[in-house]
């Protein structure tokens, strides 16, 4: 439990004469709380999956978190989890105060981000699991409305400080696109690749409307890359910028198959604290799994895609197959810290 506000104040000045005294800084981690596995949550339902399956019991409360969610909840194993609130700027706001609150020693944790998001139906369905190796922002563009776009122009999109849809822009804002640890995404994705997940007869129904697979097939652990974006959308032709947009930014390697709003905000935080000493950016997965599609199928309208969302029946199912595809990794980590605490290792089993 977190220490009374007098006892932290007490502690501090503890520290300080300390330091004072031996003319050196205490140890960054001193009365810290190490974690194994800290799991980043959106909003409620995200983070009360793993807070029931994981007896995630003990609540920490960090000032500077959302208020609607102002603890950090573990258990024995040295799991955690935090739910930042959802959007960029929530997310950004709760992972920072999470790692300058100093009530954690954050250097060896690996971190799993875990959320529901849309998907590509191209590269998965309703249900499917996704972990990310390269995570774009969508939302750092240049937009026109699409109706007074150029003659030629796919959509009204293109990047800050180019002359077209179809150049790259300089990355001026270094926030754009990141390359998360290929290692990593390698051992999560080989660790859960199994994992039986949750399907629902209404998801079911919504994805044969569609005519191609994997639209039209059972959810499945895969592998593709997610966009970020605080503005939700919908439709064929702005899923194809996506693609696109995908494509441009990571040089042809990165494969678009989720949209949602927070992970480049989030990792730009614990890139800021890797550079403080306080984190480790080699150790930080992003799972993402398709609660809806981002298009409509053949002869439904984009309009009737985004706002009947809800009744393509993925949001049970999304939430449930965080757990199911993420707890591999996690009981992996956790239950074999030796194997995993250096660093990523090379095989998945010790």
């Amino acid at each position: 439990m977190a220490w009374p506000l007098a006892c932290t104040l007490f502690a501090a000045s503890l520290n300080a004469s300390a330091a004072t005294a031996e003319s050196k800084p205490a140890p960054a981690d001193t009365g810290h709380r190490a974690v194994k596995v800290m799991i980043i949550s959106m909003f409620a339902p995200e983070g009360q999956v793993w807070i029931d399956k994981l007896k995630l019991t003990d609540a920490v409360r960090v000032p500077g978190l959302s208020p609607d969610y102002p603890a950090v909840h573990c258990n024995a194993s040295d799991v955690c989890q935090i739910t930042t609130g959802m959007g960029h700027a929530n997310a950004a706001a709760s992972v920072a105060a999470l790692v300058y609150s100093h009530r954690f020693d954050l250097r060896q944790t690996y971190f799993l981000v875990a959320g529901i998001a849309g998907i590509d139906p191209q590269q998965g369905t309703i249900g499917s699991a996704a972990w990310a190796r390269y995570l774009v922002d969508f939302g750092i563009q240049w937009e026109l409305d699409a109706r007074e776009a150029p003659a030629g122009w796919k959509s009204g999109f293109l990047g800050i400080n180019t002359k077209s849809p179809e150049e790259k822009p300089p990355l001026d804002y270094r926030t754009e696109v990141f390359h998360l640890n290929d290692k990593l995404v390698d051992q999560a994705f080989a660790i859960s690749k199994g994992a039986a997940l949750a399907d629902s007869p209404e998801a079911a129904a919504a994805r044969a409307k569609f005519s191609y697979a994997p639209a039209n097939q059972p959810p499945a652990v895969i592998q593709c890359d997610t966009l970020g974006g605080d503005t939700w959308w919908s439709g064929t032709k702005i899923g194809q910028r996506a693609r696109d947009w995908t494509k441009l930014l990571t040089d042809g390697k990165g494969t678009y198959c989720t949209t949602q709003q927070e992970d480049n905000a989030t990792y730009e935080v614990l890139k800021r604290a890797q550079a403080a000493g306080l984190t480790d950016l080699s150790r930080v997965a992003v799972l993402r799994t398709g609660s809806d599609f981002d298009r409509p199928y053949q002869g439904e309208s984009d309009a009737d895609n985004l706002l009947n969302y809800q009744a393509q029946g993925g949001f049970g199912p999304a939430v449930e197959n965080l757990y199911r595809a993420g707890e591999p990794l996690v009981s992996a980590i956790s239950g074999h810290w030796s194997h995993w605490k250096n660093g990523v290792p090379e095989s998945t089993t010790p």
